[in-house]
């Protein structure tokens, strides 16, 4: 009887467990679906930004500036939270292949995400260890940290290069964006209307503020993917952690049935002992 229902307080055990589970996933899989708009709306912010930037460096390529030294810093995006797999360690695999592959010395690293930076306390390299953001309108507050790191690493004579590490679901891999310097790609740009755009301020200044625009937007694009890709890694993680409970509870109340016939057996053979004793006495 005492094992009967040692399995069965711990069947009820693994069942509160499930349900705590499955209440976390039902939440990851909502916060997926917010999150399919905002980076809807934010990937169209982006994009007219890069218009709008093509359209000025066609006629004037020479303000983009040219940085033949810059400090090197590699921002990651990593995980608040838990469950979710190996989703911190394949981002740490690609930082060390990539500093390889590129034989980068002395990289910076702005890291968001405690659970990433778990992993990378006490590394010399990590310039900045920030929180992550476990829900999309917490991203407002995760920014400003990571961009006055940046700026601290900037000087005058020095400006910073930055690639991004993210998870990228659609891709189902890490990918990097190489977003300082930016713009790049639009410098030998021809222009595609006869006319220059027409600003009220100078070339110089319009770009710099254009650049704080463009930053804080591909910046918001890129955390919006890294939660989006965290959400259905946790998703995933989650279903296959909510289906081994369920095995191992089924496996549990097959064990009790067989504990529990073994017992009315017993029960049985008490009786018929009984009711044997009792004839052997008449």
């Amino acid at each position: 009887m005492t094992r009967r229902r040692e399995l069965e307080q711990h069947r009820h055990t693994l069942g509160e467990i499930r349900d705590i589970m499955n209440s976390m996933k039902t939440l990851a899989f909502i916060e997926s679906r917010k999150l399919g708009r905002f980076l809807d709306a934010q990937r169209a912010v982006v994009t007219h930004i890069e218009t709008m930037a093509a359209d000025f460096l066609g006629f004037y390529p020479g303000v983009l500036p040219r940085s033949d030294e810059a400090t090197p810093v590699c921002l990651l995006f990593g995980s608040e939270r838990g469950f979710c797999g190996d989703f911190n360690e394949t981002l740490l695999s690609r930082l060390e292949s990539y500093f390889r592959e590129y034989s980068m010395d002395s990289p910076r690293l702005i890291v968001t995400g405690s659970k990433l930076g778990n992993h990378l306390e006490g590394d010399p390299r990590v310039v900045a260890y920030i929180d992550g953001a476990n829900i999309v309108e917490e991203a407002e507050k995760t920014l400003p940290p990571i961009i006055n790191a940046l700026a601290d690493l900037q000087t005058d004579k020095c400006a910073a290069s930055l690639v991004v590490f993210y998870h990228d679901p659609d891709k189902e891999q890490i990918a990097t964006a190489e977003v300082l310097p930016p713009f790049e790609q639009y410098r030998d740009n021809a222009p595609d209307f006869p006319q220059p755009p027409l600003l009220n301020m100078p070339p110089a200044a319009f770009l710099a503020k254009l650049i704080d625009h463009y930053l804080f937007a591909v910046l918001h694009e890129i955390m919006y993917v890294s939660m989006m890709a965290e959400n259905i890694r946790r998703v995933r993680h989650l279903e296959g952690a909510v289906q081994h409970l369920e095995d191992k509870s089924a496996n549990l109340l097959h064990q009790s049935n067989a504990l529990r016939q073994e017992e009315i057996i017993e029960e049985i053979e008490v009786i018929l002992l009984s009711a044997s004793s009792l004839d052997v006495k008449r």
